[in-house]
């Protein structure tokens, strides 16, 4: 299911049939999400545990050492949002990579950024030379990448840090090459590939070889 403002967002778009598409997410593949938001729990006097990749029970009092609860966190999170999408830092050679690409592919960014924020995250795009369209979704992104491609012939990359997302995606597109990247090496080290992904990606060099690889074998 599509909501309305996504479908708007989605509207806005020309997609080139005839050209290669990459798909990326932001938080941890374009921007350094999770280092920015360690500083904004330290600030908040929260500390992150690192017991396991979720949010959501690894979150704890720095005074008192409990577990936040998840509404809490839930809390958080557009607090977060509302404050640091503009400001959070790019990830290691991704802009690069993408001018580089984008020579012969068109670039999406779909993130799941709340829609309040989706203007900061447009001046956060600008300002890291990352100029390619956004949609601010909600949701499974499997059902959007379907829609997107409803009249698309070329190779297709999607590229996100979060299992589920390519859980959704090889349910709705399952041709369209997945690409599993987690940009904070301590949050990548304690998640594997994702099952649905058919690649795990280190760095955005890892990433630019597989998709010339894949665009080059569907030429």
């Amino acid at each position: 299911m599509i909501g309305d403002e996504v479908a708007r967002q989605m509207d806005a778009l020309e997609i080139a049939p005839d050209r290669p598409l990459i798909i990326a997410d932001a938080d941890e593949v374009l921007f350094q999400f999770m280092a920015k938001f360690l500083e904004f729990l330290e600030a908040n006097n929260y500390r992150f545990d690192w017991s396991s990749f979720a949010l959501t029970g690894n979150i704890r009092d720095a005074d008192t050492d409990e577990v936040i609860e998840s509404h809490i966190v839930q809390e958080l999170l557009p607090k977060f949002f509302s404050q640091h999408t503009a400001t959070m830092a790019p990830v290691a050679d991704a802009a690069d990579v993408l001018q580089r690409l984008s020579g012969d592919a068109q670039v999406i960014v779909l993130s799941n950024v709340p829609l309040e924020a989706r203007d900061s995250r447009l001046v956060c795009l600008d300002k890291h030379g990352f100029n390619y369209p956004l949609i601010a979704n909600k949701g499974a992104k499997g059902p959007v990448v379907k829609a997107l491609l409803a009249d698309h012939n070329r190779p297709v990359v999607f590229i996100d840090d979060i299992p589920h997302n390519h859980t959704s995606v090889a349910e709705h597109a399952d041709h369209v090459l997945r690409l599993h990247f987690i940009a904070h090496p301590k949050l990548a080290a304690m998640l594997g590939k994702a099952e649905d992904a058919h690649h795990r990606a280190e760095s955005w060099l890892d990433i630019e070889q597989l998709i010339q690889n894949h665009f080059e074998d569907n030429r």
